[in-house]
């Protein structure tokens, strides 16, 4: 499963800054080591304790992280919709993302000159809100013209999605991004379709200086009171310090943030939000070569899951034997967890959770 997760932003806010501390992060991880795709998207790995204990049980060899792609999206700029800066590539590159982090500036820095000269996270996430609104109206509108000459046709079907269109763009006017859109039953695939920007799931990045963590300010706030009306998330971060933790060798970092009093990074922090966000959970393989996590979206059963490995795990599935990474932690290993009875043999309709170490049955 590729996720891939758009870094968005007006101009000075400190976007590319945590991009490249990503990049340096994920460049110290000697198990899935950062790679640039193009020059503005990178894979970093999730952190997961769990994997490196399921290693050290069974002394994999080969220790695979699931991944996340950051995709560094060119600054926004009011008129973006219309192409006025990089709007377009901007525009274009949201459109391949799965989610969205919106970096918004909540530091003062005469040495970084703000776009709209002052800092205002509540104006700023506005313009980019708008923007991508403003880009989904055209394209709503586009789609109801043409689907308006096939429904003078007479079709129930087609008449049914155009008045889907049609709401949905009465919805856009009003303000509301797609993501707050209420669509009924049977018109998920009509919107899934459109591939709207504002539809985007979104993770607000407030960005603050050094001296304003591990809280915020009161900048910091007013971005939390926004998301809060919008139930989304926050995290506090500040860019350019997690850029020069990126810098250091992992003991280095953990001294440095138990001086700030912090238990993790920011850039872990946000890398897990990201991956809540998305409503993803990793379950985990392991034996003698390899121990690897994988991604799969909540909600999967094990066949679907047994096919993210290889396509003939889910034709051919029979069963998977699971044990909770608990039980496999605390009893030290497969065969000891099987003893315990702690392992539990499952078919075909089993909801795969979070943690569960599994081996797949299948016939080829």
């Amino acid at each position: 499963m590729v996720l891939r997760c758009g870094i968005v932003g007006l101009p000075n806010v400190g976007k590319s800054t945590l991009f490249n501390a990503l990049s340096l992060a994920g460049a110290e991880s000697a198990n899935y080591p950062f790679c640039t795709i193009e020059p503005n998207i990178g894979v970093v790995p999730i952190p997961d304790p769990r994997l490196l204990r399921l290693s050290e049980i069974n002394g994999s060899p080969k220790t695979t992280s699931t991944t996340i792609e950051f995709v560094d999206i060119a600054g926004l700029v009011s008129g973006a919709s219309r192409g006025d800066g990089l709007g377009n590539q901007f525009l274009s590159h949201i459109r391949e993302v799965d989610a969205i982090v919106h970096v918004v500036r909540c530091f003062e820095d005469a040495n970084v000159v703000h776009i709209s000269e002052t800092v205002d996270p509540k104006r700023d996430i506005e313009i980019i809100e708008t923007e991508l609104m403003l880009k989904d109206l055209e394209s709503i509108e586009r789609r109801i013209e043409r689907t308006d000459k096939q429904a003078k046709s007479g079709d129930k079907k087609i008449q049914g999605e155009l008045a889907f269109y049609q709401r949905l763009q009465a919805h856009l006017a009003e303000g509301f991004p797609v993501r707050f859109f209420e669509y009924r039953e049977g018109e998920a695939a009509y919107l899934k379709a459109l591939f709207l920007l504002s539809g985007k799931p979104v993770l607000y990045a407030a960005n603050v200086g050094e001296e304003d963590l591990p809280d915020g300010n009161a900048y910091a706030e007013s971005v939390r009171e926004i998301a809060a009306e919008e139930n989304a998330k926050v995290i506090v971060v500040s860019a350019e310090q997690e850029a020069q933790i990126a810098e250091l060798v992992s003991d280095e970092q953990m001294v440095f943030l138990e001086e700030l009093g912090l238990h993790e990074s920011g850039l872990d922090r946000l890398i897990h939000a990201t991956y809540e966000l998305l409503g993803l959970i990793t379950f985990f393989t392991s034996g003698p070569k390899e121990s690897r996590a994988w991604t799969i979206r909540k909600g999967i059963k094990a066949p679907q899951a047994a096919g993210e490995i290889h396509t003939d795990f889910e034709r051919g599935f029979i069963r998977a034997e699971t044990i909770k990474f608990e039980a496999f932690d605390a009893y030290g290993g497969e065969v000891a967890a099987r003893e315990a009875g702690a392992m539990r043999s499952e078919g075909k309709e089993y909801v795969v959770r979070d943690g569960d170490v599994i081996y797949f049955r299948f016939n080829v």
